[in-house]
């Protein structure tokens, strides 16, 4: 398992203005993942301010737990492979490990967590600014959203230096604040 601290500035675009910056970084390839969302049945992971999920890039597959901190997110992250995603998608076998033994120790009950959404992202990464700026195409139920988002050491100076690159191309920033696993658990309401 690894630990490690998620802060990033995001905004969502129209799909004309993800293309003109798609097109500033001609140079880097889209690659595909789906991230499935987990949680039981009453949302309790989510009303806990918890998000888990298993990603899915490139045939391999990534459990995660997104916990937050006062500035980020702690995420712990535990890689998976297709038997056991299959066991968990299709028969709900949480896999043992550090996530389920934390997830214990909340008085999580593994046995009644399942996929309940997924969301698949076109997504093309950039080094930026010191940074990694991700610009994302997401699918999910039956819409389609688009995402910018930096990656950077502290929130102030990523939420600047996206600001930065979306008003020098003419776009409008607006801080998006509301997650891909809120609007893809929003959507399936």
């Amino acid at each position: 398992m690894s630990n490690a601290i998620e802060i990033e500035a995001k905004a969502l675009v129209s799909k004309k203005d993800y293309e003109k910056l798609v097109a500033l970084f001609p140079q880097y390839s889209p690659y595909t993942q789906t991230n499935y969302y987990i949680d039981n049945k009453d949302n309790l992971l989510r009303k806990e301010g918890f998000a888990l999920r298993v990603r899915e890039k490139q045939g391999t597959y990534e459990e995660t737990l997104k916990t937050p901190l006062s500035q980020g997110l702690l995420e712990k992250n535990c890689s998976w492979n297709q038997e056991t995603f299959q066991n968990f998608k299709g028969k709900n076998i949480f896999p043992e490990g550090d996530i389920k033994r934390f997830l214990t120790m909340l008085d999580v009950d593994t046995s009644t967590l399942f996929i309940k959404t997924s969301l698949t992202t076109k997504r093309i990464d950039v080094p930026y600014e010191g940074g990694k700026l991700s610009l994302d195409e997401n699918h999910y139920s039956d819409i389609v959203d688009y995402e910018i988002e930096l990656e950077y050491n502290n929130e102030p100076d990523a939420e600047r230096l996206l600001k930065d690159l979306l008003e020098k191309n003419g776009i409008v920033f607006v801080l998006n604040k509301k997650t891909k696993v809120s609007r893809a658990l929003d959507a399936v309401k």
